[in-house]
């Protein structure tokens, strides 16, 4: 009679530890998946409320990259100046260049989408084309950075979503980024280094007249080097910052 209790409690036992078990694996799951859901949404809620502070923070922001002659210029001053910033890179040049994204990435700084092409025709053409864009330039940053399913979360039009260029199209397609976890950010600030030729000092004074009178600066420049070289001002553009009582963060 003992020894059929023993072998009923010792049965019970290994029931019960594998209820326990299973529950904890179950727990552990949820709170992942939990994590995972809300991650995307702690992220977009910090950027639709990135202007509501009362601090002095400068985003430094630079798309159209990466480029083989001015990001890693870029990417020496910051870390000499132990900044973070954020970079808008498009997916064909990622593709071209996934060493420079990746360095972007091990020293820390954000990567977001400026779509594929950076063409218009192409990003606007229809609403697959407008998601496919965005979703190869997110897989050509994971195979860079070596993570896969890479998501930015934050996209930046090409050309901002303010600007009046395919603005029709822009108003109609931006209800799509929330059907894929992302949301959009323009700037505020901005030196003009794509609009006309400028010397280091009009580009300097170019973003001292933008930044006044601001608390959060999302601060706009290009390193593609297309018209300027903002990598040749970059160094004067943060001490100015710096000066005025600004810190410096990205959106990490």
């Amino acid at each position: 009679m003992s020894l059929k209790i023993f072998l009923f409690n010792k049965k019970t036992l290994i029931f019960c530890f594998f209820i326990l078990i299973t529950s904890f694996l179950t727990t552990i799951y949820s709170l992942t998946n939990s994590f995972a859901e809300n991650s995307p949404i702690e992220i977009i809620d910090k950027i639709n409320n990135i202007y509501n502070s009362n601090e002095k923070i400068a985003y430094l922001t630079f798309d159209d990259g990466p480029s083989p002659n001015i990001t890693p210029k870029i990417l020496d001053i910051l870390q000499e100046e132990n900044i973070k910033a954020s970079f808008f890179v498009i997916g064909k040049k990622v593709k071209e260049q996934p060493n420079i994204v990746k360095r972007i990435y091990e020293e820390g700084h954000f990567i977001g989408n400026h779509s594929y092409s950076h063409d218009n025709s192409l990003l606007y053409k229809s609403k697959e084309s407008f998601l496919s864009e965005i979703q190869k330039t997110d897989i050509e940053i994971g195979k860079a950075i070596g993570i896969e399913n890479y998501h930015s979360f934050l996209f930046r039009f090409p050309n901002g979503f303010m600007s009046n260029i395919y603005k029709s199209k822009k108003e109609e397609y931006v209800k799509y980024l929330s059907n894929i976890n992302y949301t959009y950010i323009d700037w505020n600030a901005l030196n003009k280094d794509s609009e006309k030729k400028y010397s280091n000092y009009e580009l300097l004074e170019n973003l001292k007249t933008s930044t006044r009178n601001k608390n959060v600066l999302v601060i706009l420049m290009h390193d593609s080097k297309d018209v300027n070289d903002s990598s040749l001002v970059l160094k004067n553009s943060i001490d100015y910052l710096k000066s005025i009582g600004y810190i410096f963060k990205d959106f990490n």
